[in-house]
């Protein structure tokens, strides 16, 4: 594991890589980690022909996990990502990332385009509607993580679908730090985002993917696709927002994307 500093307020982001060849970051979603893209697969295809990046951004996995909102505004969370690239001296990559990871590509690709040679959104937004995280979770989940910590935040959530979550996501919810989480959660619930007006002004080749049931997402990615010059738009039959990555099309089509920009 290797440790870049955010110069911007010293928060650490712990990343890894793997492969030779033309750069690819793969950034997680929320209270997931770096792990995820080794476990569905993504690195070890990747990185046949490719030096692939894996981070945790702050408040998850490895790295750094401040208690204050202020410290979970995207842009901070754009900038772990452009700590990570010029820790490596890497001047430019291609950029994947899934659910939150999308959010903070959105956030890159307006601020930071010259460092991205492709942009792929999975199940990304270039904002967070207000209340999202009740509606993706359960009614007032962000007190839950407040008020009864990780074990109680995943007991409710149980609850609330009637069933018990798989082992592995269940052991990588119970792996967070409930303050760092409710932190970054109440903040994106106030973040405003990246304006649709704004997403004009990306350059770089982007690629939306989305599942057809996923369908706070699927509206932004379809309005995306419309303002963003030349963005590809490919929406996953049968998916939802949290089987995206595993979708049997998904990581063939971010191959694809890649492998022709590379």
């Amino acid at each position: 594991m290797k440790y870049a500093i955010n110069p911007v307020d010293g928060t650490k982001i712990a990343y890894r890589t793997k492969g030779a060849g033309p750069a690819v970051v793969l950034v997680h979603g929320t209270a997931l980690s770096r792990v995820i893209w080794r476990g569905f697969g993504y690195v070890k295809d990747l990185s046949a022909d490719h030096t692939v990046i894996t981070l945790d951004l702050r408040g998850h996995g490895r790295s750094g996990k401040p208690q204050d909102q202020a410290s979970y505004s995207t842009r901070l969370m754009a900038g772990d990502v452009i700590a990570v690239l010029d820790d490596l001296g890497i001047s430019s990559a291609h950029y994947v990332g899934y659910s939150l990871g999308g959010r903070v590509g959105f956030s890159l690709a307006t601020t930071h385009q010259d460092r991205l040679k492709s942009f792929v959104s999975m199940g990304g937004a270039p904002r967070n509607l207000p209340g999202a995280f009740d509606r993706l979770f359960f009614p007032n989940c962000i007190d839950a993580l407040e008020n009864d910590g990780m074990q109680g935040f995943v007991e409710k959530w149980e609850a609330h679908i009637g069933q018990p979550l798989d082992p592995a996501t269940r052991a990588a919810f119970l792996a967070n730090d409930s303050g760092a989480l409710a932190a970054y959660a109440r903040s994106a619930d106030q973040n405003p985002g990246v304006a649709t007006e704004a997403l004009s002004a990306i350059e770089v080749p982007t690629l939306l993917v989305v599942g057809e049931r996923d369908n706070e997402r699927l509206d932004s990615a379809q309005t995306a696709s419309r303002v963003i010059p030349n963005a590809e738009l490919r929406i996953l039959e049968g998916a939802g927002h949290g089987n995206t990555l595993i979708h049997p099309e998904a990581l063939p089509v971010v191959r694809e994307f890649i492998t022709k920009r590379s």
